[in-house]
């Protein structure tokens, strides 16, 4: 069972294929198994790998609280266990920041990271307005409507109760994850880091809106949008061969253009 050290903090992890890495790294209701789907697709062309967070899965979920800042560094315990290079971290909504902090971090080890539904915890004015507008209306919805169509909840009322059940398997909450962007990287940050980013979005994200987050690609010059059509917030979860094939899109590009500099 593969167990890196995040100061002291037992990370639990997976690796699956082979290739260029893609790490992906979930969200608050999430853990390493919500990526069957990726897995199962991606393993063939590409390394796959899956983490818990602590608090989450099956990593150390013993201390008596958790503290978001403390996420990233599970990342890069990973990253530095495995020893990747080049790899493409994948965050899903909260996990983007978790996801965006390590990369900055170890950007000997990172060329690029997928911003998924989130804007990472960038620092900026002008999207942090944006982003608390998406919120204020997305906390007027239940919970799984800001996460999945209601189409897909009548059509695939399985796949619906085990995505729910996947949270139950934490002992983190989500609040114990809001205090990630806290300090927040700024854009000149993430530029002096020389870390490729994209930003991965759901037409139909009922939490963060495509306006805001085309609003980050703009300000953000030299990173790349991915807008997925009929896709929620939690794409990876109901439109999965969309959401798989632009992550292999997105690894296959990002590399093209780091190995043609």
């Amino acid at each position: 069972m593969p167990i890196a050290d995040s100061d002291g903090t037992s990370i639990y992890y997976e690796r699956h294929g082979s290739g260029p890495a893609i790490l992906f790294v979930h969200g608050s209701g999430g853990h390493h198994a919500a990526w069957w789907q990726q897995v199962a697709a991606l393993r063939d062309e590409f390394t796959v790998v899956t983490i818990d967070l602590r608090g989450f899965g099956k990593s150390d979920s013993s201390m008596p609280e958790f503290d978001g800042q403390d996420f990233p560094g599970d990342v890069v315990a990973v990253l530095d266990q495995e020893d990747l290079t080049d790899a493409m971290l994948v965050g899903q909504s909260i996990g983007s920041v978790a996801a965006l902090r390590a990369g900055l971090l170890r950007p000997e080890r990172v060329g690029s990271v997928v911003l998924g539904h989130s804007l990472g915890g960038i620092s900026h004015p002008e999207l942090k307005e944006l982003a608390a507008a998406d919120r204020a209306e997305a906390v007027k919805l239940p919970v799984i409507d800001r996460l999945l169509t209601k189409q897909f909840q009548q059509d695939r009322a399985d796949l619906t109760f085990l995505f729910q059940q996947m949270g139950t398997f934490n002992v983190a909450k989500m609040q114990d994850l809001r205090n990630l962007d806290t300090n927040g990287p700024s854009l000149e940050d993430i530029q002096n880091a020389g870390v490729k980013i994209a930003f991965l979005a759901g037409e139909k994200d009922a939490v963060l809106s495509v306006k805001t987050v085309t609003r980050a690609h703009e300000l953000l010059p030299g990173s790349h949008l991915e807008v997925v059509e009929g896709a929620p917030h939690s794409m990876y979860w109901e439109t999965p061969q969309k959401y798989n094939a632009a992550a292999a899109h997105l690894r296959r590009t990002l590399t093209a253009q780091k190995e043609a500099v």
